[in-house]
């Protein structure tokens, strides 16, 4: 009885705290893992956070925004290149992930160094190869233009820029980035069907990339090694890098295959173009190594008509409501 009440008391602090004029759970998506009680979204703060997000004074000279990286047309990625680019045309070391259904996630980036989405920024504003600046720098900045202290004080009801202000304000936009409205999405609330194509390759779906894969956000949120070779050049080792945990080696965070078909190149490398590519590894490429995950340890068995169905019904995760949704790009 005790359990059934704190649940519901849970329940309706959880609907209090979220203002559902700018943040609706999906239906068939679990409850939101992040705190809105600590960040409570309201219209300035996000109109804020999404001007912040294409401001390249967040970079050391000015030349670089997270838009950089994050593009609102290739799923809040990028696709012209393998690796993050930086200022004074540096190349980064990972390519940039997918943002998308952030509020759901409890880490963040390839090998979860950061566990919270408010400090999330600061990675990319501290990278030397990446915006190579200091919050201090960019609140500094900030303080001196006209156009942020009026901005600021709109959100905030004071001008003062400060560092946790800004970091909130710019994951309030991030938390508005949701996707569910995807045919497959549709398909699960019965306003569409699949074709017996992409039925097919649903199934083939369920039965070979579930595991890692979880729907409906189609990500567990865990890091696991996929069978990807080490690259020569990067000698990049995951999570390990974080943990300093030899079972964490060649280890990095489930992607979502959410708008898949839109955040090319694939894996944390970026070594793969084509969704073809990334089945052929699956299939015939998977590297054995200690940490290699338990449900890859035999690869994959798939025709070359059943690539084509599982790609297919891959493609009807493509959410192009997300993708080019206004309210996401630049505010003009």
């Amino acid at each position: 009885m005790k359990k059934s009440v704190i649940a519901l008391l849970c329940f309706f602090l959880f609907a209090f705290t979220i203002n559902e004029d700018f943040f609706v759970v999906p239906e068939n998506f679990p409850h939101p893992v992040y705190d809105f009680s600590k960040n409570p979204l309201t219209e300035n703060k996000i109109l804020l956070g999404r001007t912040l997000f294409y401001e390249p004074l967040l970079s050391k000279n000015n030349t670089i925004s997270c838009e950089s990286c994050h593009s609102p047309f290739s799923a809040f990625t990028h696709i012209d290149h393998q690796l993050s680019h930086g200022i004074h045309d540096s190349i980064g070391t990972r390519n940039s992930t997918a943002l998308m259904n952030l509020a759901w996630q409890k880490s963040f980036m390839w090998d979860g160094a950061v566990n919270n989405l408010d400090m999330q920024a600061l990675a990319p504003i501290s990278h030397p190869a990446e915006m190579g600046s200091s919050i201090i720098e960019v609140v500094d900045k900030l303080n001196a233009s006209p156009k942020y202290r009026l901005l600021f004080y709109k959100a905030y009801k004071d001008s003062l820029v400060t560092g946790e202000k800004t970091l909130k304000a710019i994951s309030q936009f991030m938390l508005t980035l949701v996707s569910a409205n995807s045919k497959y999405d549709k398909v699960m609330r019965k306003e569409l069907s699949f074709t017996e194509q992409e039925a097919n390759g649903y199934l083939l779906f369920k039965i070979n990339c579930s595991s890692c894969h979880t729907e409906p956000l189609f990500t567990s949120g865990n890091f696991e090694n996929n069978g990807l070779a080490m690259d020569a050049d990067l000698r990049d080792i995951g999570r390990m890098k974080v943990t300093n945990l030899s079972q964490d080696s060649l280890k990095f965070k489930v992607p979502t295959l959410r708008n898949i078909e839109y955040s090319y190149p694939y894996m944390h490398d970026g070594r793969f173009k084509r969704l073809a590519e990334v089945l052929n590894h699956y299939t015939n490429g998977i590297q054995q190594s200690n940490t290699l995950a338990n449900q890859l340890e035999h690869g994959i068995l798939l025709t070359s008509n059943e690539k084509v169905d599982l790609i297919t019904f891959l493609l009807t995760l493509s959410d192009k409501d997300f993708v080019f949704n206004p309210k996401f790009q630049y505010p003009r």
